[in-house]
């Protein structure tokens, strides 16, 4: 079993969803929970933008207790701002607060928050600092492992957070200068994990899209857990079969056209009811290309789904789908 804080209890060598902008909101973690994510992340909150009230920014910190354990993750360079929103983010009652140390965007990096921190550990810790003496709740960091390969210092990172009071750490294990290209080089976070002076539990992040590669990962670089960001998009069933894989050594059956089609029925439905009509219909449009990659055939589809504009209209195309791949067999 996994331990985080006092309160939190994970199966051993847990399955974590990602905070994602853009992707990780409700009626998408509500998917993946139902698919076996056993730990799930909000969508990145900027802590200037919890004090000024904004409503983006709000709403995030929407969550349910179907999700639970939830973490609400934050980001900002600035160590009052960071407090205040711990705050803020406390009287929700996540389970926990999770930094964002690792965002390499540039308009997040050149506030001075995100990846951009790691070019400052010391002020890295002020602002871990800030949020952990500002609430009740465990906090934790999700961070790269350095600015470029000639500054990696992930090993420094690790053990100066854990003195200050992180309950875990997941790491990507790229630089801020590879963005999300390129090779991610998981030794290092095997390094991590490795340190007899950590005790807090090491998730590992990147490149996981499947089941055998979650097998050997776990087995070669002895982590804690894997947390997984962008093989889950449109995607939720991969936290079923990463955990079928590991107890059988088979895959699970491909979801079929039927099952993607009931994903993204729901998506949309619990879309709708989050954020309205109108916003729920657009904000989903994104997911598609992603929930039915691979299936032949889809343009004229897809064009169908990014285009209509009324509930019911889009429910009919999704049963037209369902129609048209009757029997379809999903490779």
């Amino acid at each position: 079993m996994i331990k985080i804080g006092d309160h939190i209890v994970l199966p051993d060598f847990p399955l974590l969803l990602a905070p994602m902008e853009d992707v990780s909101d409700p009626p998408f973690r509500r998917l993946c929970k139902m698919h076996g994510a056993d730990m799930m992340y909000s969508e990145f909150i900027s802590s200037e933008g919890l004090i000024r009230d904004a409503i983006k920014s709000r709403m995030k910190l929407d969550i349910f207790d179907y999700e639970r354990p939830v973490g609400i993750q934050i980001f900002g360079g600035d160590e009052e701002a960071m407090a205040l929103s711990s705050k803020i983010v406390s009287t929700v009652n996540p389970d926990l607060i999770d930094i964002n140390f690792g965002c390499p965007v540039k308009k997040v990096v050149c506030k001075g928050a995100g990846a951009g921190v790691l070019k400052d550990v010391d002020l890295m810790i002020r602002l871990t600092k800030a949020v952990i003496d500002s609430t009740h709740l465990p906090v934790t960091v999700k961070t790269r492992l350095g600015w470029d390969d000639n500054s990696i210092n992930i090993d420094e990172v690790a053990e100066r957070l854990q003195d200050i009071g992180v309950a875990a750490l997941s790491i990507h294990a790229r630089t801020r200068a590879q963005m999300y290209k390129g090779h991610s080089d998981w030794s290092h976070i095997a390094r991590v994990k490795n340190n007899p002076r950590i005790t807090m539990p090491i998730f590992g992040n990147g490149d996981i899209d499947s089941p055998e590669k979650a097998l050997q990962y776990k087995n070669e670089y002895g982590i804690d857990g894997i947390m997984i960001g962008r093989a889950a998009i449109g995607y939720p069933w991969i936290f079923d079969e990463i955990k079928h894989y590991f107890k059988t050594g088979e895959h699970l059956a491909k979801p079929t056209v039927i099952d993607r089609v009931e994903a993204v029925r729901n998506h949309l439905t619990w879309a709708m009811d989050w954020k309205g009509e109108r916003l729920g219909i657009v904000e989903t449009r994104p997911h598609y290309t992603n929930y039915f990659k691979g299936i032949h055939s889809f343009k004229t589809h897809k064009q169908k789904l990014v285009t209509l504009d009324r509930p019911e209209e889009l429910f009919a195309a999704l049963d037209e789908i369902e129609e048209a791949y009757a029997g379809y067999e999903v490779v």
